[in-house]
């Protein structure tokens, strides 16, 4: 072990909290701990390479939503201790409704549906807003044996949820490596998924009851036709990672849909929303 390690500590706009820890997590595969607001990087290895791909990331972030994107970043050599194990203990199990979200070395729960997740392998572990809101839709609204699309699925924890409580999932990302962790995931909790793919909604095979997007909300408008398409006739979608003053804009754009519940927690709103039945289409079959 050596006398000092590397700390690197990531502070993105709130907005873009999401998009930036789940670029981390593909880029780095030791211990991330999140913390008011903020992602830190610990390693005995340099971390100057993975803070220039942040900075350059941010930058396509500018360009692409022609925003300014007020990223932080702090790095220091610290003094060597058992901060892995450190780690873990800050990393606390969470309930969501029957849903119990545990890294791997806490003991799953008898009375609850068990999740494994780890935390430092991809977004989703079930503590940020955002998740939980879905992982409570989902309960709420996830009939058992409905097909299910996860769309930008990160550490697969919404589909791996939805495979437990009875449904048929598929999952997509468009950054590789975070699909190829959620497969992971699945394996370690002993579910299967239809279909996985590389790449966004449009991609799509069929028709799904149920859809959740949990991106942000500018992704969520460009995406629009594609996730409402997605739906069978009747079908859910379930939105989040959308802050609450972009709430009233991303319903706006999906005015096609009704909306039927917004949840909302600290800042941040989960949108559930129904396809209707096309009843002219229905009464010709």
């Amino acid at each position: 072990m050596n006398q000092t390690y590397n700390e690197l500590t990531i502070t993105p706009p709130n907005y873009y909290y999401e998009l930036f820890l789940d670029l981390v997590t593909s880029l780095f595969d030791e211990a991330i701990e999140e913390k008011d607001g903020s992602i830190i990087l610990r390693s005995e290895e340099d971390l100057s390479e993975i803070n220039f791909g942040v900075q350059e990331f941010a930058k396509s972030l500018q360009t692409l939503f022609n925003k300014d994107i007020l990223l932080k970043t702090s790095s220091k050599v610290c003094k060597n201790e058992d901060w892995i194990g450190t780690y873990k203990k800050s990393i606390q199990p969470i309930e969501v409704g029957d849903l119990y979200i545990h890294p791997s070395w806490e003991k799953p729960k008898a009375n609850k549906i068990n999740v494994l997740i780890d935390p430092a392998l991809a977004f989703g572990s079930g503590h940020h807003e955002t998740t939980y809101g879905c992982l409570l839709m989902l309960q709420k609204y996830l009939n058992k044996q409905a097909t299910l699309l996860d769309v930008g699925c990160g550490s697969g924890i919404l589909s791996i949820a939805a495979a437990k409580l009875g449904a048929k999932v598929s999952l997509c990302d468009t950054d590789e490596q975070a699909l190829q962790s959620a497969l992971e995931n699945f394996s370690s909790n002993t579910v299967t998924c239809e279909r996985s793919w590389v790449g966004s909604v449009g991609k799509r095979e069929k028709a799904y009851d149920v859809v959740v997007a949990n991106i942000i909300a500018d992704v969520l408008i460009m995406l629009q036709t594609d996730l409402e398409s997605a739906l069978k006739d009747g079908g859910i979608l379930i939105l989040s990672g959308i802050l609450d003053k972009y709430a009233t804009r991303v319903v706006e754009k999906y005015k096609n849909l009704i909306l039927i519940e917004k949840y909302k927690k600290d800042e941040w709103f989960t949108l559930v929303l129904k396809k209707e039945v096309n009843e002219s289409e229905q009464q010709s079959k």
